[in-house]
Formats: structure tokens, sequence, C-alpha cells
């Protein structure tokens, strides 16, 4: 296995029954045994094989016994150490088999082919949760990664959708729902959150496609959501 696809296992061992938010505020962010300076800042999304609204951020099992789900992050604003990386995108996939909170996740990570060798570095560091923060946290939710890739991402964002596409291996698409006054709906305060202190907009998602390892996945008309996120060492 090479360094790609090798994640930190200390986090691997966070208790899966624990509340994502309090996994964050958990977490210690470490660089060479001293503590990191990475911060981000930008929208993300994700889409799940759940039902309207997904059930997993509340703490319960998922809609069909197995929970599917594709996040995606552009990051507006990002810095590790003197790297810049702005602009620059992330995909993950992750499977549960069963309860998110009772199982151990199946974990795939894409990075932006456009982030140089340090900018690659700093983003595998992160989001394979070596470097704390709620990133950390996340993974802590992982039994492994599957591999960790450099790929072309397009991420768009057009009002009220969001896409994102990797050529031959993701795609995804979703729209918030209109809520009362056809304002948006949101969920504020679920333990289960990937964007910390931000309300997420209720979306469903549309043609969510992955096609790698092991795993075909196809639904549509499924749990969404999106909301900005901020990421940041300690």
């Amino acid at each position: 296995m090479n360094r790609r696809e090798m994640i930190m296992t200390g986090v691997a061992t966070l208790a899966a029954s624990v509340p994502l938010a309090q996994h964050a505020a958990n977490a210690e962010p470490t660089h060479g045994g001293a503590p990191a300076d990475w911060s981000l800042s930008g929208t993300y999304f994700e889409a799940c094989s759940c039902e309207t609204v997904c059930p997993c951020i509340f703490e319960s099992a998922p809609s069909h016994g197995t929970c599917s789900v594709l996040y995606a992050w552009h990051i507006g604003h990002g810095v590790d150490g003197a790297t810049s990386l702005d602009g620059l995108n992330v995909a993950l996939a992750a499977y549960a088999d069963g309860h998110m909170q009772k199982v151990k996740w199946l974990a795939a990570l894409y990075i932006d082919d456009r982030a140089t060798a340090e900018q690659y570095a700093a983003l595998e560091k992160i989001f394979t949760g070596k470097a704390g923060g709620h990133p950390a946290a996340l993974a802590g939710f992982f039994s492994r990664f599957l591999g960790v890739k450099s790929v072309p991402i397009d991420y768009q964002l057009d009002g009220r959708k969001r896409s994102v596409f990797i050529p031959g291996i993701m795609r995804a698409m979703v729209e918030a729902i209109s809520g009362q006054a056809g304002d948006d709906a949101v969920v504020t305060g679920h333990p289960l959150g990937l964007a910390p202190g931000n309300p997420l907009v209720v979306a469903r998602n549309e043609q969510v496609t992955l096609t790698d390892y092991d795993w075909n996945w196809k639904f549509s008309g499924r749990a969404a959501g999106y909301s900005p996120f901020q990421y940041r060492s300690a």
C-alpha cells in the first residue's frame, strides 16, 4: 500500500458513537509534533442514498439500511502554513453498511489535479484526518480509505444548485427544495454535520453516479444538502 492509500490509524480509533461535532472539538491537530497552522473555508454539498431528509444526520439508521454518500468541497480560501489552497476542489465517497454511528465506513478521497505537489500533500494531510480539526472527526468514522487519487474535479455552484463531476468516476447534482413561502428549507444543530455552525440547506439529488473500486452507485431523487464550511487546525 503506497502513501496515497494510507490513513492515519489514530483518528480511526475515535468512538463512532460520539456526535461528529464533539469529535471535532476533541480532535488534536498535529504537524510534525507541533500544532498545525491551516484553515479552509468555502462551500460544500453532500448527496446520499437516503430519503429526504437524511436520517443519518440525526443519529438514526439510514433509510434503506445502508448509506452511500458523496461529499464535495470547493475551497474559496485556504492555507496550510505558507501554501495557498485557494480555488481547489476535494471530493469524498463513503459507504456505511448499516447505522453510520454503529459501523465503520469505507471511504475514497479525490483531490483536484490542479494542485501542486505541496498543495496535494496539504489536502491529503487535512482530508485524511492527519492534521486534526473537523476532517479528523469525519475520518474517525472510517475503517480505512480505499485510496486517494489526483483527478480533475469540476465543482459548479449556480444559485440553489450544486454539482460535481470527475470524468469516468463521479457525477452528482443537487438542488435545494422550496420551504415555506419559497424560502430555503434548512436544518440547524444536527449532531452529524460536515459544516458545524452552519445551517444545512435541504436539497434533493439528481443523477448521482459513482464507478470506482468495487462501487457502482446510481440513484436520484434522494437526500442532499449544502452549506458554507469553515475548518481549521485549532
